[in-house]
């Protein structure tokens, strides 16, 4: 069995680079991969060139691994691509994201998924991702590229767009998580549950959610009834009120993504429902802050590491290509899937979401790939809710493959959120000034106009 040789862009995430390494190489069958670490920060990327040795050497794996900062050489002959960028971090772009909209009385929690921050992040994000593509393209075209990065339907959707000849799924562990979740709600460990779970990333809906063959769903809708949930899940338990099924991204998230719980004039509602407006930044200052004692405890060979198993799919999705061990992981794909001929697929995934869209649904895994189930209809008032997301992703994604500034504005003027707290005039000032603000991460034909 050849090495298989793993790509990891944007490696200077040390403690998610960790997670993964750490399952990658748990497998016996990967324990001697060739690992490329790839980042433009040499500092973290020293680190985290370190950490993966001393990840190998607790796990009983002898891989291959380099470091670099050159992304050509890191993805030359590639098998798998895993990327975990942030184009912009914390300072500038996240921070930008969430002081400029405050300007304007526009109040956020997390603004990396949709909403006006998640349309700025998909700005600078995808033109990113599509030039890696292009070298993929050259270097290693056969390859399958794993995408963790936010805004993920966008990302996704924008790749299809931009560069279909690369095989993309985008991963994420709302689904996992969160079924994790519940169980410990209702009291039942989380491997005698069985579900089945379909949507958009971060608004994807569990269609069965059973144990020993019942719907657990009456007890979860009792419990939502009570009032006695998590104060932190308050969100998500009355979307299941409202909607009859649980969403899988956390509340915060949520919370804006829809129109009902962060509006001008109704503080009331942060308070009732528990958002925590400002979380993402509040964390980032908080990882930022604690990063100096994290690396010296890292690279501290007399500091025990702690090396187990996450709930990422990543590792799983290489180990059954590259043994032929037939698995179910939850990915994000196109709706309309290509084939990897580059021939149309067998109809949509989902059949009441449109054809040019990106969806998040199981997928079979052995050594043929990434095979997306198809779901059909799910209930139409869940398409619904997921249409108001895709109408903003749809002209977010057209503005970047077209290079037509105003789908940006049409794409603010359509997010549910926005159009909550602002009126058009003023979510028309406030993109002007958030792609002024970005300046040169954004595409130039984007930019903003003199």
């Amino acid at each position: 069995m050849t090495a298989p040789k793993i790509a990891m862009i944007g490696a200077g995430s040390t403690v998610f680079a960790k997670n993964l390494l750490g399952d990658i190489l748990s497998f016996p069958e990967l324990g001697g991969a060739d690992i490329r670490l790839f980042d433009i920060n040499q500092e973290r990327l020293d680190v985290t060139e370190q950490v993966a040795h001393r990840v190998a050497t607790a796990v009983g794996a002898r891989p291959t691994v380099s470091a670099t900062t050159s992304r050509e050489q890191a993805l030359d002959g590639a098998d798998f691509v895993i990327n975990m960028i942030q184009v912009g971090g914390y300072q500038p772009a996240t921070v930008t994201d969430f002081e400029v909209p405050k300007q304007y009385g526009l109040r956020q929690t997390i603004a990396d998924t949709l909403g006006i921050g998640g349309i700025m992040r998909a700005l600078r994000t995808v033109p990113v991702l599509a030039d890696m593509s292009r070298d993929m393209e050259r270097l290693c075209p056969d390859a399958l590229h794993m995408n963790y990065v936010n805004p993920m339907a966008m990302n996704v959707w924008g790749l299809a767009r931009l560069s279909p000849r690369i095989k993309t799924v985008g991963l994420c562990h709302s689904v996992q998580h969160t079924a994790e979740e519940l169980a410990k709600d209702l009291g039942i460990p989380v491997e005698e549950i069985d579900y089945l779970c379909a949507g958009i990333n971060h608004m994807a809906f569990y269609l069965k959610f059973e144990h020993q063959g019942q719907s657990l769903y009456p007890r979860l809708m009792e419990l939502a009834e009570s009032g006695k949930v998590p104060e932190w899940n308050r969100v998500r338990y009355e979307m299941l009120r409202r909607l009859g099924y649980f969403v899988t991204e956390s509340s915060e998230h949520f919370s804006e993504y829809v129109p009902y719980f962060i509006k001008r004039g109704r503080d009331d509602l942060i308070e009732k429902f528990n958002v925590p407006l400002d979380e993402y930044p509040r964390r980032c200052v908080s990882q930022i802050g604690g990063w100096e004692d994290l690396r010296v405890k890292l690279q501290n060979p007399n500091e025990p590491l702690e090396v187990k198993r996450s709930v990422e799919y990543g590792s799983l999705i290489i180990h059954s290509m590259v043994t032929g061990q037939p698995r179910v992981v939850y990915g994000n794909v196109m709706n309309s899937p290509v084939q990897h001929d580059g021939t149309a697929g067998h109809g949509k995934l989902i059949s009441n979401l449109p054809d040019e869209c990106s969806v998040e649904v199981p997928c079979l895994v052995d050594r043929q790939g990434i095979q997306p189930t198809r779901i059909g209809r799910i209930p139409p008032q869940l398409a619904g809710l997921m249409q108001t997301n895709v109408n903003v992703q749809a002209l977010t994604v057209e503005a970047l493959v077209t290079g037509n500034r105003e789908h940006i504005y049409h794409a603010a003027m359509l997010d549910p959120h926005t159009s909550a707290e602002l009126d058009l005039d003023q979510i028309w000032a406030l993109t002007t000034d958030l792609l002024a603000q970005h300046g040169d991460f954004i595409p130039q034909e984007l930019q903003a106009a003199d």
